[in-house]
């Protein structure tokens, strides 16, 4: 069921799912296109892999700090204006990278591009929230995840051609040109979403209280973090997985996005089975259902890789799993979270991003902090995240979700 919409117009599913499905994939598009590259850019840029996985993970970084931004900004002016900024401070950073000259100059550019990329990150989940309730949050997050699951695919596999065919500098310029088009997409396409009477001029201090109220929400916070520490396994294993593949097991370059993509596959087709799901049963339901199998995945990737057992195939099964539980989990603890937040959706969203990107920031680092040249530190953070989402939803107050189910009966 649709909520109010603010503006007078038609709501077009396919349309708003295909431009925010297109913006959302700015994100992995500028994290995965360039995986195949980093070995190298250790090698052309004459620097350590620790420094050079340090330029994916200051882009973590800038991706927690700049939705913090952007969430409260677009409640101010709106959803459009917002998008504008970063879109182009997103292009102008890709630039950057095309041309930086060492390692520093890479890691700055990168928590620019990440500081422009993080508002169609933060902004379309506020969008989706402005027009659909709960359930159909999470089915439209759902077909926005259709859209956006082509990146992963498609960017390793690209970048790894782009790679050796014109070298990694032209990744960036690929994602200058993406960022362009967006640009243009948004201006031509993309309908505001906040009508001017529902927008909140606020001064920080007020934005402060609004972080302060969303965090002293159990609900939102247990569910937030539940999605987080998934989420932040899929950046452990986007971090790791290069080295890990490349280095390790000795996969091609060229071949990592087969790899990459299959796995991306399976997130998509778990997004999908999700959005059916939708329309059948409540959110959290899913959520409880789902959250044992990612865990219990997660220690089959370490078992196999302090083990031995099963070699390569013995973490990428494992490593599917846990990869398709995100597609039901995201959609889900993103739709619960910000089911109550509407009139500061903005700001939820922002919240969200912010803390979930740190918990990603911090599991990318500890993969490289932690590298011994085996698999056990890429699959130790990956089941450590997997663990701590399960115990985290475990913890979250029961008595709501018991009033709620008795509400969708």
């Amino acid at each position: 069921m649709s909520v109010d919409h603010p503006v007078a117009r038609p709501i077009s599913r396919f349309r708003i799912a295909l431009i925010l499905g297109s913006l959302t994939a700015m994100g992995p598009l500028a994290i995965d296109m360039y995986l195949p590259s980093l070995p190298t850019i250790v090698r052309e840029l004459n620097a350590s892999s620790a420094a050079v996985q340090v330029s994916l993970a200051m882009y973590f970084v800038g991706m927690a700090v700049g939705q913090a931004f952007y969430g409260p900004f677009s409640d101010r002016i709106g959803r459009k204006p917002a998008l504008y900024l970063g879109l182009g401070v997103f292009f102008a950073a890709s630039v950057g990278c095309a041309l930086a000259w060492n390692v520093e100059s890479l890691v700055a550019f990168r928590f620019l591009q990440a500081l422009g990329g993080c508002a169609p990150i933060v902004i379309p989940r506020a969008v989706v929230r402005d027009h659909f309730d709960e359930r159909e949050s999470a089915r439209m997050l759902s077909m926005l995840m259709l859209v956006m699951g082509l990146a992963p695919i498609l960017a390793p596999t690209i970048g790894g051609q782009l790679l050796v065919i014109l070298g990694w500098r032209s990744v960036f310029w690929l994602l200058a040109v993406y960022g362009a088009l967006s640009w243009l997409l948004v201006a031509l396409f993309l309908h505001e979403s906040l009508a001017p009477e529902r927008r909140r001029p606020q001064p920080i201090g007020v934005i402060l209280a609004t972080y302060g109220q969303l965090l002293r929400d159990r609900t939102y916070l247990g569910y937030v973090l539940a999605g987080g520490f998934m989420f932040a396994g899929l950046l452990a294993y986007i971090a790791g997985s290069p080295f890990v593949f490349i280095e390790i097991f000795h996969v091609p370059p060229e071949r990592f996005g087969l790899f990459f993509g299959t796995n991306a596959a399976g997130l998509i087709a778990a997004s999908q089975i999700n959005r059916w799901l939708a329309g059948r049963t409540e959110p959290k339901r899913v959520i409880a259902a789902v959250l044992p199998i990612a865990m219990l995945s997660g220690f089959g990737i370490l078992f196999s890789a302090y083990s031995g057992v099963g070699g390569f195939p013995g973490i990428l099964i494992p490593l599917f799993c846990f990869i398709s539980a995100y597609g039901f989990i995201m959609p889900n603890t993103t739709a619960v979270a910000m089911a109550s937040h509407g009139a500061i959706a903005g700001s939820a969203s922002a919240l969200l991003g912010t803390l979930q990107f740190m918990l990603g920031a911090t599991a990318g680092a500890l993969v490289g902090e932690l590298g011994n040249g085996t698999a056990v530190p890429f699959a130790a953070v990956i089941a450590g995240c997997g663990l701590s989402a399960f115990a985290v939803h475990r913890a979250l107050p029961l008595a709501g979700d018991r009033q709620r189910r008795r509400q969708y009966a």
